[in-house]
Protein backbone atom coordinates (compact mmCIF):
# COMPACT_ATOMS: atom_id res chain seq x y z
CA UNK A 1 0.00 0.00 0.00
CA UNK A 2 1.44 3.12 -0.97
CA UNK A 3 2.08 5.68 1.91
CA UNK A 4 -0.62 8.42 2.45
CA UNK A 5 -0.66 11.77 4.06
CA UNK A 6 1.05 15.59 3.06
CA UNK A 7 4.08 14.13 2.53
CA UNK A 8 3.64 11.33 0.39
CA UNK A 9 5.69 10.39 -1.97
CA UNK A 10 8.51 12.68 -0.80
CA UNK A 11 12.33 11.60 0.74
CA UNK A 12 13.44 14.02 3.44
CA UNK A 13 17.15 13.62 4.23
CA UNK A 14 17.57 14.03 7.87
CA UNK A 15 21.37 15.10 8.19
CA UNK A 16 21.88 14.63 12.42
CA UNK A 17 23.74 13.08 14.36
CA UNK A 18 22.31 9.27 14.00
CA UNK A 19 20.93 9.49 17.73
CA UNK A 20 19.18 12.06 17.54
CA UNK A 21 18.03 11.50 13.87
CA UNK A 22 14.73 9.29 15.22
CA UNK A 23 12.62 11.55 16.72
CA UNK A 24 12.08 13.53 13.46
CA UNK A 25 12.15 10.71 11.60
CA UNK A 26 9.52 9.24 13.13
CA UNK A 27 7.55 12.52 12.55
CA UNK A 28 8.30 12.74 8.59
CA UNK A 29 7.22 9.35 8.54
CA UNK A 30 3.82 9.53 10.35
CA UNK A 31 3.22 12.56 7.74
CA UNK A 32 3.62 9.85 4.47
CA UNK A 33 7.42 11.00 4.35
CA UNK A 34 10.22 8.40 3.40
CA UNK A 35 12.87 9.78 6.10
CA UNK A 36 16.43 9.22 4.45
CA UNK A 37 19.02 9.35 7.67
CA UNK A 38 22.42 10.72 6.46
CA UNK A 39 23.99 12.19 9.45
CA UNK A 40 26.55 15.10 8.59
CA UNK A 41 28.50 14.96 12.24
CA UNK A 42 29.47 12.03 13.72
CA UNK A 43 29.73 12.20 17.82
CA UNK A 44 31.94 9.83 20.06
CA UNK A 45 33.68 10.73 23.47
CA UNK A 46 36.13 12.85 24.55
CA UNK A 47 39.52 11.90 23.76
CA UNK A 48 40.77 13.24 27.43
CA UNK A 49 38.28 12.95 30.14
CA UNK A 50 40.40 14.82 32.28
CA UNK A 51 38.48 17.54 32.80
CA UNK A 52 35.10 15.86 32.64
CA UNK A 53 36.41 13.79 35.62
CA UNK A 54 37.48 16.49 37.38
CA UNK A 55 34.50 18.69 36.77
CA UNK A 56 32.34 15.38 38.64
CA UNK A 57 34.70 15.62 41.36
CA UNK A 58 33.43 19.16 41.91
CA UNK A 59 30.07 19.47 40.42
CA UNK A 60 28.34 20.48 43.91
CA UNK A 61 30.59 23.44 43.61
CA UNK A 62 29.29 25.22 41.01
CA UNK A 63 26.16 27.31 41.10
CA UNK A 64 25.46 26.70 37.11
CA UNK A 65 26.16 23.59 35.12
CA UNK A 66 24.97 24.16 31.11
CA UNK A 67 24.48 21.81 28.59
CA UNK A 68 24.90 22.68 24.89
CA UNK A 69 23.09 20.09 23.69
CA UNK A 70 21.65 16.39 23.85
CA UNK A 71 25.23 15.03 23.44
CA UNK A 72 26.98 17.19 26.13
CA UNK A 73 24.20 15.60 28.21
CA UNK A 74 24.71 11.92 27.26
CA UNK A 75 28.47 11.80 27.41
CA UNK A 76 28.78 14.05 30.31
CA UNK A 77 25.83 13.04 32.76
CA UNK A 78 27.45 9.25 33.14
CA UNK A 79 30.31 10.91 34.65
CA UNK A 80 28.90 13.35 36.19
CA UNK A 81 26.48 11.30 38.33
CA UNK A 82 28.19 8.09 38.44
CA UNK A 83 25.47 6.14 40.46
CA UNK A 84 24.44 9.43 42.38
CA UNK A 85 21.83 12.05 42.58
CA UNK A 86 22.34 15.62 40.94
CA UNK A 87 23.80 17.71 43.77
CA UNK A 88 21.11 20.29 45.31
CA UNK A 89 21.89 23.63 44.69
CA UNK A 90 23.39 23.14 41.39
CA UNK A 91 21.18 24.90 38.74
CA UNK A 92 21.03 23.07 35.12
CA UNK A 93 20.24 25.03 32.18
CA UNK A 94 20.18 23.82 28.53
CA UNK A 95 19.77 25.92 25.43
CA UNK A 96 16.92 23.94 23.85
CA UNK A 97 13.91 21.84 25.05
CA UNK A 98 15.84 18.75 23.66
CA UNK A 99 18.79 18.81 25.80
CA UNK A 100 16.08 19.70 28.28
CA UNK A 101 14.16 16.24 27.91
CA UNK A 102 17.62 14.76 27.97
CA UNK A 103 18.50 16.31 31.34
CA UNK A 104 14.94 15.28 32.53
CA UNK A 105 15.36 11.61 31.21
CA UNK A 106 18.48 11.40 33.37
CA UNK A 107 16.72 12.80 36.47
CA UNK A 108 18.15 16.41 36.49
CA UNK A 109 15.01 18.24 37.33
CA UNK A 110 14.19 22.17 37.42
CA UNK A 111 16.05 23.03 34.02
CA UNK A 112 16.45 26.43 32.64
CA UNK A 113 15.57 27.26 29.53
CA UNK A 114 15.24 30.17 27.07
CA UNK A 115 11.42 30.33 26.45
CA UNK A 116 11.91 31.86 22.51
CA UNK A 117 15.20 31.74 21.16
CA UNK A 118 16.91 28.47 21.48
CA UNK A 119 20.31 29.69 21.55
CA UNK A 120 23.53 31.01 23.95
CA UNK A 121 21.90 34.37 22.95
CA UNK A 122 18.55 33.08 24.58
CA UNK A 123 19.76 31.70 27.29
CA UNK A 124 22.39 35.03 28.38
CA UNK A 125 18.49 36.96 28.43
CA UNK A 126 17.42 34.80 31.08
CA UNK A 127 17.32 37.01 34.11
CA UNK A 128 18.65 34.10 36.33
CA UNK A 129 21.96 34.35 34.38
CA UNK A 130 22.23 38.39 34.57
CA UNK A 131 25.92 39.93 35.98
CA UNK A 132 23.72 41.00 39.30
CA UNK A 133 22.93 37.06 39.80
CA UNK A 134 25.99 35.67 37.97
CA UNK A 135 28.94 37.83 39.60
CA UNK A 136 31.42 35.52 41.71
CA UNK A 137 29.41 32.29 40.70
CA UNK A 138 31.13 29.17 39.50
CA UNK A 139 29.51 27.06 36.24
CA UNK A 140 30.78 24.48 34.05
CA UNK A 141 29.63 24.51 30.60
CA UNK A 142 29.51 20.80 29.10
CA UNK A 143 30.14 20.77 24.90
CA UNK A 144 31.80 19.61 22.94
CA UNK A 145 35.56 20.41 21.04
CA UNK A 146 35.39 23.56 19.56
CA UNK A 147 32.54 25.94 18.86
CA UNK A 148 31.24 29.12 19.70
CA UNK A 149 32.77 31.05 22.54
CA UNK A 150 29.85 33.65 23.14
CA UNK A 151 28.51 31.64 26.36
CA UNK A 152 31.60 31.48 27.99
CA UNK A 153 33.31 34.85 27.26
CA UNK A 154 29.85 36.86 28.12
CA UNK A 155 29.36 34.73 31.60
CA UNK A 156 32.92 35.64 32.47
CA UNK A 157 32.12 39.80 31.45
CA UNK A 158 29.87 39.08 34.11
CA UNK A 159 31.53 38.35 36.86
CA UNK A 160 31.17 34.24 37.14
CA UNK A 161 34.39 31.83 36.92
CA UNK A 162 33.52 29.44 33.95
CA UNK A 163 34.79 26.66 33.11
CA UNK A 164 34.34 24.96 29.74
CA UNK A 165 34.46 20.98 29.33
CA UNK A 166 34.97 19.14 26.63
CA UNK A 167 32.39 16.28 26.75
CA UNK A 168 32.58 14.63 23.44
CA UNK A 169 33.95 15.30 20.32
CA UNK A 170 32.62 16.37 16.53
CA UNK A 171 33.96 15.06 13.37
CA UNK A 172 32.77 14.85 9.67
CA UNK A 173 31.12 11.99 8.06
CA UNK A 174 32.66 9.08 7.63
CA UNK A 175 31.39 7.19 4.80
CA UNK A 176 30.79 8.95 0.56
CA UNK A 177 28.23 10.59 -0.60
CA UNK A 178 27.14 8.32 -3.02
CA UNK A 179 23.86 7.55 -1.25
CA UNK A 180 22.94 11.39 -1.54
CA UNK A 181 24.06 11.16 -5.36
CA UNK A 182 21.96 7.88 -5.88
CA UNK A 183 18.98 9.83 -4.79
CA UNK A 184 19.35 12.99 -6.86
CA UNK A 185 20.55 11.08 -10.08
CA UNK A 186 16.78 9.13 -9.24
CA UNK A 187 14.46 11.80 -8.74
CA UNK A 188 13.32 10.71 -5.29
CA UNK A 189 15.20 13.17 -3.22
CA UNK A 190 13.09 16.17 -2.24
CA UNK A 191 14.48 17.94 0.69
CA UNK A 192 17.66 18.23 3.39
CA UNK A 193 16.91 19.47 6.99
CA UNK A 194 20.29 20.40 8.35
CA UNK A 195 20.29 21.45 12.08
CA UNK A 196 23.76 23.17 12.37
CA UNK A 197 26.08 25.47 10.50
CA UNK A 198 29.29 22.93 10.77
CA UNK A 199 27.08 19.96 9.24
CA UNK A 200 26.22 22.19 6.58
CA UNK A 201 29.70 23.36 5.97
CA UNK A 202 30.31 19.28 6.06
CA UNK A 203 27.71 18.66 3.63
CA UNK A 204 28.44 21.52 0.84
CA UNK A 205 32.96 20.58 1.12
CA UNK A 206 31.69 16.86 0.64
CA UNK A 207 29.76 16.86 -2.77
CA UNK A 208 31.23 16.93 -6.25
CA UNK A 209 30.23 19.59 -8.25
CA UNK A 210 26.99 17.53 -9.59
CA UNK A 211 26.27 17.41 -5.78
CA UNK A 212 26.71 20.74 -5.50
CA UNK A 213 24.26 21.59 -8.44
CA UNK A 214 21.40 19.39 -7.23
CA UNK A 215 21.74 21.24 -3.55
CA UNK A 216 21.24 24.16 -5.03
CA UNK A 217 18.05 23.16 -6.60
CA UNK A 218 16.80 21.34 -3.43
CA UNK A 219 14.95 22.92 -0.42
CA UNK A 220 17.23 23.27 2.23
CA UNK A 221 14.78 23.16 5.97
CA UNK A 222 17.14 24.76 8.75
CA UNK A 223 15.58 25.77 12.15
CA UNK A 224 18.07 28.61 13.09
CA UNK A 225 18.12 32.21 11.44
CA UNK A 226 22.48 31.39 12.27
CA UNK A 227 22.78 28.51 10.08
CA UNK A 228 20.40 30.02 6.95
CA UNK A 229 22.89 32.87 7.13
CA UNK A 230 25.69 30.21 6.59
CA UNK A 231 23.38 28.53 3.55
CA UNK A 232 23.18 32.03 2.08
CA UNK A 233 27.18 32.98 2.19
CA UNK A 234 27.86 29.30 0.79
CA UNK A 235 25.80 30.13 -2.56
CA UNK A 236 22.61 28.00 -1.34
CA UNK A 237 19.21 29.40 -2.72
CA UNK A 238 16.28 27.50 -1.82
CA UNK A 239 16.39 28.25 2.13
CA UNK A 240 13.68 27.86 3.96
CA UNK A 241 13.96 28.66 7.98
CA UNK A 242 11.54 26.91 10.41
CA UNK A 243 11.28 27.30 14.30
CA UNK A 244 14.09 25.95 16.51
CA UNK A 245 12.21 22.05 17.48
CA UNK A 246 10.95 19.42 16.09
CA UNK A 247 7.16 20.56 15.23
CA UNK A 248 8.76 23.90 13.64
CA UNK A 249 10.57 21.90 11.05
CA UNK A 250 8.16 19.47 10.67
CA UNK A 251 5.42 22.27 10.32
CA UNK A 252 8.26 24.27 7.75
CA UNK A 253 8.16 20.58 5.41
CA UNK A 254 4.08 20.73 6.04
CA UNK A 255 3.81 24.35 4.72
CA UNK A 256 6.02 23.71 1.85
CA UNK A 257 4.71 24.68 -1.67
CA UNK A 258 6.17 21.72 -3.39
CA UNK A 259 4.91 22.48 -6.65
CA UNK A 260 6.73 25.49 -6.87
Amino acid sequence: MSPSGPLAGRTIVVTRPRAQAAPLAKMIAAAGGNALLFPLLEIAPADDATGLTQAAAQLADYSLAVFVSPNAVRHALPVLLAGRAWPDGVQAAAVGPGTVAALADAGVPGCLMPAARYDSEGLLELPELAADRMAGQRVAIFRGDGGRELLADTLRARGALVDCIVAYRRSGPAGSFDVLLEAWRGQRLDALVVSSSEALHYLVAGLDEAGRACLMETPLFVPHARIAETAEVLGLQRIVLTEATDSGLIEGLLAYNWSA
